[in-house]
């Protein structure tokens, strides 16, 4: 379990065929900025401040709403 979660994939065989794969849940949360450096190399998205302007600014408690 130990390997899985540092991120190995595991196959699982019965009389020798791979039968299952043991994978990490979930992904790594922490990345290296050279992994996910392409996800910000492109063109702004021009809709965006117009985007913003449309959300509600205004704090709200979750828990106070009945």
């Amino acid at each position: 379990m130990r390997r899985v979660e540092a991120g190995e994939e595991i196959t699982i065989t019965v009389a020798g065929r791979p039968s299952a794969r043991l994978v990490p849940a979930t992904p790594r949360a922490w990345r290296h900025w050279d992994e996910v450096a392409a996800l910000f190399s492109g063109t702004p998205d021009p809709g965006w401040e117009k985007d913003r302007e449309t959300i509600s600014h205004e704090l709200q408690d979750p828990w106070s709403r009945a």
